[in-house]
């Protein structure tokens, strides 16, 4: 099940790689609808705005994670691609180790804070006490949440897209039915929805690492390959951390955008916490083809063959203007009846609010898909520091908008600070890998 990305058509590659990655990145949206779904329909419109106004903290701290997680999975990709057995158990053995260490440091962080944290985002009164348990629960199972996504970060290094999904349906289906069994059964509201995610990822991150041990000799280490080295450090916390910061910084601009809408009251909240699934759903092809380009510049970036990496990425851009237009079908025609599913009886005001904003981010899906494609083929080329300084110029975007325009134009303008944040970050990214390629071909 591995898959040398370093030889053979480079179209055929990408999108068989991309299938089972995207078909998990589809059914994880799936559950994430049918878990607000199940919160919804219920516990009420309340509980749904509860869970939704935890989106950005939880988007914060868990890309966080799935950050750190990624840059881990650039590395064993270049020492797969370079054929480098012994470097690629250490790093797989390192990222064990600086996975347990990270994730007791960020909850031991972010659980003290988390209702803070929703005060100064101005969560609604009447959906604080909701939203601060839901979150607190959600930090405590950090643990395995950065455990899950290492395991399969590993697994994608060396080519191997399936496994990681048949281990995603499997958490996201136990997922659901803890949900449904805590929720209405058990009468545990929003905490059974939270303990359910805990428990659900955990089970799945312990199986993924046993599976993984089992299946793949490669990635099997021994007692000699945990020790800590500056170099080995140095390697996976110099593309891991850019990584890690760069979707924090994204977090941060969705924090700021999240309080613009709190600000609003819970009606709006909840009608933004549905319109976002929508637009996580119809967009979903967009990250899936940015993964796969990582592990594809990373595998080939270790063999140095950089004239596969200029044929892929050429490739995987016309793929992007396929896909912006799918995401824009999908949320201009099927939006609004996608949203219905959320509620039992959603008000006229709900699914105005929620069309308004899918129908604006839709004109600017083309600018999301670059940001995606061009960030993490950066990333898998090494390149950390220019996708977190693209992060910085989202968050400048994003908060232009807001600090500038919400105050006057109110919803309407709270809806294009997301576009522009993806035109301020998605533009220098793309220039960024165009630059390089350009310094690689006098160097070749």
């Amino acid at each position: 099940m591995e898959k040398d990305m370093t030889s053979g058509s480079p179209l055929k590659l990408i999108f068989w790689f991309s299938i089972p990655v995207l078909l998990g990145n589809i059914f994880q949206q799936f559950y994430n609808m049918a878990d607000a779904i199940i919160v919804g329909r219920l516990l009420g419109e309340d509980a749904l705005a509860a869970v939704g106004a935890t989106g950005s903290i939880m988007f914060l701290v868990l890309y966080f994670a799935i950050g750190i997680a990624q840059g881990f999975g650039v590395m064993i990709a270049q020492a797969y691609g370079a054929k480098n057995e012994r470097l690629l158990k250490h790093y797989v053995a390192l990222s064990i180790l600086l996975t347990l260490i990270i994730s007791v440091a960020v909850t031991a962080i972010t659980v003290p804070t988390s209702r803070l944290m929703l005060t100064a985002m101005q969560t609604p009164a009447n959906i604080l006490d909701m939203a601060d348990s839901y979150v607190k629960i959600i930090f405590w199972g950090i643990i395995a949440t950065m455990f899950y996504n290492a395991a399969s970060s590993i697994l994608r290094g060396i080519g191997d897209s399936k496994t990681p999904l048949y281990f995603l349906v499997f958490s996201s289906l136990l997922n659901i039915i803890l949900d449904y069994c805590f929720i209405r059964f058990f009468h545990m509201g929003t905490d059974g929805a939270a303990y359910a995610t805990v428990l659900a990822q955990g089970i799945s991150a312990v199986l993924c690492f046993a599976y993984m041990f089992w299946r793949f000799k490669i990635l099997r280490t021994h007692r000699s390959d945990y020790y800590f080295d500056k170099q080995g450090v140095w390697d996976l916390m110099r593309i891991g951390l850019p990584m890690a910061l760069n979707f924090s910084i994204t977090a941060v601009g969705t924090m700021i955008l999240q309080s613009a809408v709190n600000a609003f009251g819970s009606s709006v909240v909840a009608s933004f916490t549905a319109a976002m699934k929508v637009e996580q759903l119809s967009t979903q092809p967009m990250p899936t083809l940015s993964t796969t380009m990582s592990t594809y510049c990373g595998q080939n970036l270790g063999a140095g063959k950089y004239e596969r990496i200029y044929d892929g990425m050429k490739k995987a851009f016309f793929i992007s203007l396929v896909l912006t237009g799918f995401a824009a079908v999908v949320c201009v025609f099927f939006g609004r009846a996608i949203v219905g599913l959320f509620l039992t009886a959603p008000t006229e005001e709900v699914l105005s609010y929620a069309t308004v904003y899918l129908r604006t981010i839709s004109v600017f899906f083309f600018f999301l898909s670059i940001l995606y494609l061009y960030r993490t083929s950066l990333q898998g080329l090494g390149k950390g520091m220019v996708p977190m300084i693209g992060g910085i110029l989202e968050l400048v975007g994003r908060l232009a908008v807001i600090m500038l325009f919400a105050k006057d134009y109110g919803y309407p303008a709270v809806c294009l600070a997301s576009p522009v944040a993806w035109i301020f970050a998605g533009i220098p990214n793309m220039a960024a890998y165009l630059l390089w390629k350009r310094r690689t071909k006098k160097l070749l």
